[in-house]
């Protein structure tokens, strides 16, 4: 479930209390609190001009690691923060009155089930979120797809890093792929995701669990990862290791100013970058196996 940047996810758990964080803070701090917040629980959050909101289930939330984590960026990344319990919403109602389909050029029309269908384009996608993320509002759901649609994934083996609402993997399977593999690491999201991949006449079943402990077998022609910087720092040696040679690696969910120090990383295991785009400040990157001398 790494997402850039986490946005909320899943909180239509009615019968589940969230307390709610808004924490101001320097641009430069947000993802640096991101990563440390989802490291004790934090599963929720959205970035804005001040700084980001982070949520975390009521019985997950331990106080003392959350005091540490703000203290240790306090000062340097003049941080204050307001502290409430999120108001219990239907989140199905909000998501009927404020979710509208997305168009990807002529590519892929996304939908939810409650919205018509519309002609004119290749593809289209039916998603019903519990999530606000993974719908291709977001910038870099929206590169990916586009991205997706640039390479040939007739017969291919794809796999989807991070899979959300499988979004990424529905791509994948009308556009001709011969198996999708996906999974994330929050259960409400692969349940939403199985739900979803139900919707588009997928058979594929999301797994749980990390990239380690999922333990996908390759070689995958394509590999899709829309996660965050630090999760594809981390990860990146072993989608090369996955990948089969000539194969492709698409990734987002970083900022434009990143880029470097993502091509920093992917160009010793291999992987030559064919193609780069940004929408809103965020970037997107299709890379390229290649032997390595």
């Amino acid at each position: 479930m790494h997402r850039p940047p986490f946005y909320p996810q899943c909180i239509a758990q009615l019968s589940m209390d969230y307390l709610e964080f808004k924490i101001k803070c320097l641009e430069e701090f947000q993802e640096i609190l991101i990563a440390e917040l989802a490291e004790i629980g934090f599963d929720s959050f959205l970035e804005n001009e001040d700084g980001i909101d982070a949520y975390i289930l009521q019985s997950e939330f331990d106080r003392k690691k959350f005091t540490e984590i703000i203290s240790k960026y306090q000062q340097a990344g003049q941080i204050t923060l307001t502290e409430g319990v999120m108001p219990k919403v239907n989140w199905n109602e909000e998501w009927e009155k404020n979710y509208d389909p997305i168009e990807v050029e002529n590519l892929v029309y996304v939908r939810a089930s409650f919205h018509e269908s519309k002609p004119g384009f290749r593809h289209e996608i039916v998603i019903n979120p519990k999530m606000s993320f993974g719908t291709g509002h977001h910038a870099t759901t929206y590169q990916m797809l586009r991205h997706q649609g640039e390479l040939d994934h007739t017969g291919k083996r794809v796999l989807d890093v991070g899979s959300g609402t499988g979004i990424l993997a529905i791509m994948a399977q009308l556009l001709g792929a011969s198996q999708v593999e996906a999974f994330d690491i929050d259960d409400w999201c692969v349940d939403n995701g199985n739900e979803n991949f139900d919707l588009n006449g997928l058979t594929t079943r999301m797994g749980l669990g990390t990239i380690r402990q999922v333990n996908p077998l390759g070689p995958f022609e394509i590999i899709l990862a829309n996660i965050n910087k630090n999760v594809l720092l981390d990860e990146l040696e072993i989608y090369a290791g996955l990948l089969a040679p000539e194969g492709f690696l698409l990734l987002s969910g970083f900022y434009t100013e990143d880029i470097e120090d993502l091509l920093n990383a992917t160009t010793p295991l291999g992987l030559v970058l064919r193609k780069k785009s940004a929408k809103d400040n965020w970037a997107a990157l299709i890379l390229q196996k290649i032997d390595v001398p």
